[in-house]
């Protein structure tokens, strides 16, 4: 039986060819064409996936969301791509989405004690974070949350975010054990951003 070598062709390989190239004809794609991109597009999330596979623990590393105190942002089910470069460089920024070991403090207050939890960034060192009838205040600006499920209906603060400190809060507030339960994070603690959710196809994109 014959077989096909790399860079070489397979008997009758200009006969199947002309076939594949009446049928793309046919269906009105072609290899540059939309067919081509809409493949690229499906085949791009599992491309993302084996690299970030290949390269874990160095740049990137795939991760699982089991709670959906992220909600509507993220939800159970969903994976993603955090990236553990960017804070080599500079401090996270309000509104980056970190991923985190949880801190002894959660555990004592009867949280599910898990490997990593990912909350979105709120007060930075320095800044007066304060939640009051409903909104999150900053240094005594309101933030404009389009992400948030619903307001908070609990009252916290106001508090100053120590040096090498931050505040983090989950979007689904009423449903986040965060930084309004057990205090600020370290900044040590934090593993890596948030970057790409890669699944569900339907959802994926930057974060």
């Amino acid at each position: 039986m014959g077989a096909a070598t790399p860079g070489g062709s397979a008997p009758g390989g200009g006969r199947l060819r002309g076939v594949e190239e009446a049928a793309a004809k046919n269906e009105g794609t072609s290899r540059t064409g939309t067919g081509w991109r809409r493949g690229t597009w499906l085949f791009l999330p599992g491309l993302t996936l084996l690299l970030a596979l290949g390269v874990r623990g160095l740049v990137v590393e795939p991760r699982l969301i089991i709670s959906d105190s992220m909600r509507p942002t993220l939800v159970s089910g969903d994976r993603l791509l955090m990236e553990k470069v960017s804070y080599r460089f500079h401090a996270p920024s309000t509104g980056d989405i970190v991923v985190f070991e949880p801190l002894p403090e959660a555990d004592r207050r009867g949280t599910l004690h898990l490997e990593a939890h990912i909350k979105r960034v709120i007060g930075l060192p320095g800044q007066e974070v304060r939640v009051h009838e409903g909104r999150v205040l900053v240094d005594g600006q309101p933030l404009v949350e389009p992400y948030m499920a619903e307001a908070p209906g609990y009252e916290w603060g106001p508090a100053r975010v120590p040096e090498d400190m931050l505040f983090v809060m989950g979007d689904n507030r009423n449903e986040s054990s965060d930084s309004h339960v057990w205090g600020f994070l370290p900044r040590r603690n934090v593993l890596g951003r948030a970057c790409l959710r890669f699944w569900p196809l339907g959802r994926a994109g930057g974060l």
